[in-house]
Formats: C-alpha cells, structure tokens, sequence
C-alpha cells in the first residue's frame, strides 16, 4: 500500500457458517467496531484472494487502531481459508454460530435458488448436489479450525441463542472481542427482521445475471454501485417475486434430522455440548419476537 500507515487487518471475523445471522451481527456492530468500508463480506479468503493482501487491506482503511477491527463473512466451510487466515492473521479470534441443521439444509437450498446457483426442488438438490450436506459438517470444518488457531480462539454459539435473546447473545460476542457492549432495545437495525429468503427468482437467468453483475462490480470495489443497486431495489427484484418457498413438510423434516444425527452427534463428541434438541424430528423452529436472525 502506498502508506506508512501501519496495515490494518481484523482482530475478529464472525465465519458464518451462512445462514446464522451473520447479516443481523454486521448490522448491529456497525459504528462500534471497524467493519470492512462499503461492503459487509470481502470474501478475501475465498473468492479473491489472488489479488493479495494489500487488497484485503485497503477495505479496513479508514480503521484508526481505536476500536476493534472486524470482518463477518462465512469462511467456516471454505477449505483452504484456515491456513490463509493463519498466514496474515495469526492472532485473530472468530465466532461461530451453529444451526439446526435440517433448518440450515433447507435455508441454504434457498439461498442457491435465489441466487440461481442450482435449479430443481429442495429434495432434488439435497440428493444431487454436495452444497448442503457439506455445510452441515460441522464438526469436519471445525476440526480445521482448530488445527490452525487452538480452540481458545473461538466463541461457540447457537442460533437458537441469537433469535432467543439477541442482548444476551451480542453480549457475549461484545465481551469475547473486548469492545463495550451495545444495547439493542433501541437499536433499529438490531430490532428488524434481515436477509430473510421468502421467495424463489421468478426468472432465473435473470438472477443468474445480476449474481455474475455483483460478482464482477465486487472484484472492482464498485461498492457505491453495488448498494445503489439495493437500495434501489434491483437485487430483490432480480433475485424475488417468484413462487414463495413453502415449509418443510413433517415428512422432510423427520427425514433430514435422521440423516444430520451423525453430524449432530461428531458435534457434540468435539465440543463436549450437548446438542439433543437437533436430533428430534418433531423440533420445528420458533419464530423470533423481535427479530429474523439471520432469515430463514
């Protein structure tokens, strides 16, 4: 970077997995910690990591060194991010949130729908593609983790945590990272329902196209543009307006819980945390009061 300016890089990323909340935690830390500036996922570590660290930097640009330095972005299940993390970050620290996994099966067939990364019905996918049962590995991903980093570098939490009791579960996240805690009673932001996904793209190369536009405004740090393009309503009108995606069936639920039970079950063997609730198939998820942590 063409600075004397010390690089800036986070002391904490929030890794996901998708579909956790990670939208609702970026938004209510938001001015009280230093975010990546314009966008909330850089996906350094993934996507872009080819252009180098002084690019990952330059996102944290205007960080001070007062506060704390943050990223949330959903790393947790990509295989080479451990090591690159442990290269340029050795001492960050990193939340994880888990989800009932057959709620976290069929929330993230929803997000390849809206996103037309694949086509067909949730069954169709869940038996065709490897998407989704591999981002209920848990327990595998984990493990990488802390191969890398030491399992005292990580704050476990669970989504029934953050859609129970929002305070309680920033309040840990606040004291985990060393910053001040933030009250959310008046919080705006802390008090809305985001990212929820109700309904399928009703044209597909439609949302296939504004997906690969974001991709290539991303790659070009056309932040402005891109959130432009939000608050204009072009990604929603893009990536909605289709069939509205129906419930699990009991049928569907009982089924997936069968088949996540040995995950369930590697999860509790590595955390020592009992995890009992996730392996009854009659456990339909509760809608939060004030909040959609994270959407369905």
């Amino acid at each position: 970077m063409a600075s004397d300016r010390p690089m800036r890089l986070p002391d904490f990323i929030g890794l996901g997995p998708p579909r956790t909340g990670t939208t609702w935690l970026h938004r209510v830390l938001e001015g009280h910690v230093d975010l990546p500036y314009g966008v909330k996922e850089t996906q350094f570590f993934t996507t872009y990591y080819s252009k180098g660290i002084d690019w990952y930097a330059r996102h944290f640009r205007y960080a001070t060194g007062d506060r704390k330095i943050a990223e949330i972005c959903p790393y947790f299940n990509a295989r080479k991010a451990p090591a690159r993390i442990h290269l340029h970050l050795p001492g960050c620290k990193f939340l994880v949130t888990f989800r009932n996994p057959v709620d976290h099966a069929y929330s993230t067939y929803k997000m390849l729908i809206r996103g037309a990364f694949v086509r067909g019905t949730f069954d169709e996918v869940l038996n065709t593609r490897p998407h989704i049962d591999d981002g209920n590995r848990y327990a595998k991903h984990l493990t990488a983790w802390f191969d890398q980093f030491g399992r005292e570098r990580f704050l476990i939490m669970r989504y029934e945590e953050l859609r129970d009791d929002p305070q309680g579960y920033l309040d840990r996240v606040c004291d985990f990272i060393g910053t001040a805690r933030i009250p959310i009673s008046d919080h705006a932001r802390g008090q809305r329902q985001v990212n929820l996904i109700e309904r399928a793209p009703k044209n597909r190369k439609l949302a296939q196209n504004a997906r690969h536009l974001g991709y290539w405004l991303k790659r070009r740090h056309a932040y402005g543009v891109i959130n432009v393009f939000r608050l204009a309503g072009v990604w929603k009108f893009c990536n909605g307006r289709g069939e509205i995606f129906p419930p699990l069936s009991p049928e569907q639920r009982a089924m997936l819980t069968e088949r996540y039970i040995p995950e369930v079950e590697a999860l509790e063997e590595l955390l020592k945390i009992d995890f009992s609730e996730w392996k009854k198939s009659g456990a339909v998820p509760r809608q939060a009061a004030a909040i959609g942590a994270g959407g369905a």
